[in-house]
């Protein structure tokens, strides 16, 4: 009768390590049936799963030869209950943590939350790089989880809570196939990819700053439909002279990160594309310093070298987004689960719901508590630890270039 060993092995890595114990399971006729390996500073970890016949002594067999190569060795029977079904297999999640810096004290809550929701950590890795060389600031762990969620309503208030009160970032999501399959990332303009509300800007050139600002503030609360509140705030930029269009897309300060994740994203093969409820004139400006694939925002309406307060028609509110979205993945051939959207605004929400990952960034409190992810101290480049690019990756594909 066969029996299943657990075999676990530590001990300083070196080459060569991994062949001396599958030479000794092979000599035995020892069958692998699964197998995990990592290094971590320096110290090598080995796990796997083994069947053997009977009169086969395992525990001496492995001992002897880890003992050979500097290894650790203990082996441990494994009962024989049943394998659970796969219908029954428990979800899988991935937990994003990241930050200027991650204590002790919040490794503690998570691990208390995961606990409370049930679920079991299977690993946690570093994904972040060393400060000095890293390509995107600040820390990042990335935690593997497998359970069932027990309550997703409470889990969703825990991580907001957490993620304010220790200044991080939380983003909790399934471990599905799709997470590094995407192709598609969509973002909003003004206060995501820009450090600025345009609007705002053309506002203030023209004497009625407050008028619109405080507009612009509702509509992206929501508390305002955003095609009424549009119209209204471009009626008080009729006469508005052209030549400020351009003295103010020059000046346009970048969200932080935004240089950096543009950088990749085209060097790893995503097409990118900007859905804006701001302006063409601007897009078109972005789109030639950072490299987006295609834009798609309202057309401002000048006659004589004056901004006459109208816009073409359609307007890009939150409907037009999500279905653009949806348009260009269905032009290229892409499931919705392969596209991603990022935006601050509630004019932003349709959007983040349609994509198969929704990122509200550095966004108003309403879309931070109805998206599924949330950034909110990380700069837009932390938007590829989302995605699960790990620093020393990143450096990879850069160096290839």
């Amino acid at each position: 009768m066969s029996r299943r060993f657990v075999v676990r092995a530590t001990g300083p890595a070196r080459p060569g390590q991994l062949a001396a114990l599958a030479t000794a399971l092979t000599s035995a006729d020892v069958t692998l049936l699964d197998m995990s390996q990592h290094v971590t500073f320096g110290e090598l970890t080995l796990e796997a799963l083994v069947q053997s016949g009977d009169g086969v002594d395992v525990t001496s067999l492995l001992c002897g030869a880890g003992d050979a190569c500097g290894l650790d060795c203990r082996v441990e029977p494994l009962s024989e209950a049943p394998r659970v079904p796969a219908a029954e297999t428990p979800s899988r999640w991935i937990l994003t943590l990241m930050g200027a810096s991650i204590s002790a004290e919040v490794v503690a809550e998570v691990g208390a939350l995961t606990a409370e929701q049930g679920l079991i950590v299977e690993r946690v890795k570093r994904l972040s790089g060393e400060e000095t060389t890293q390509s995107v600031a600040g820390v990042c762990f990335e935690w593997r989880l497998c359970g069932d969620v027990l309550d997703s309503v409470a889990l969703r208030e825990r991580v907001l809570a957490l993620s304010e009160r220790y200044a991080i970032d939380m983003a909790l999501q399934p471990a599905t196939v799709w997470r590094r399959q995407a192709r598609l990332v969509c973002f909003d303009m003004d206060s995501t990819l820009i450090q600025a509300e345009v609007i705002d800007e053309l506002a203030r050139r023209h004497g009625v700053y407050h008028e619109v600002a405080e507009v612009t503030a509702r509509a992206m609360r929501g508390e305002l439909d955003f095609q009424q509140s549009f119209r209204e705030r471009m009626r008080k930029l009729e006469g508005l002279d052209e030549s400020v269009l351009e003295e103010i897309a020059q000046s346009l300060p970048l969200m932080p990160g935004v240089e950096s994740l543009m950088a990749h994203l085209k060097r790893l093969g995503y097409r990118t594309a900007i859905l804006s409820g701001g302006f063409t004139y601007f897009a078109r400006h972005l789109q030639a310093r950072l490299g987006f694939d295609e834009i798609h925002a309202n057309e401002l309406v000048i006659r004589d070298g004056k901004v006459t307060g109208e816009v073409a028609e359609p307007i890009v509110d939150a409907e037009r987004k999500a279905m653009m979205l949806a348009r260009i993945a269905e032009r290229e051939g892409w499931e919705m689960a392969q596209t991603i959207a990022v935006g601050d605004g509630a004019n932003d929400l349709k959007m983040l719901a349609a994509a198969g990952m929704g990122v509200a960034f550095h966004a108003k409190p309403l879309v931070r508590r109805q998206a599924r992810q949330s950034v909110s101290v990380m700069g837009l480049d932390g938007l590829l630890y989302l995605l699960g690019y790990s620093a020393a990756e990143l450096a990879e594909v850069m160096a290839a270039d």
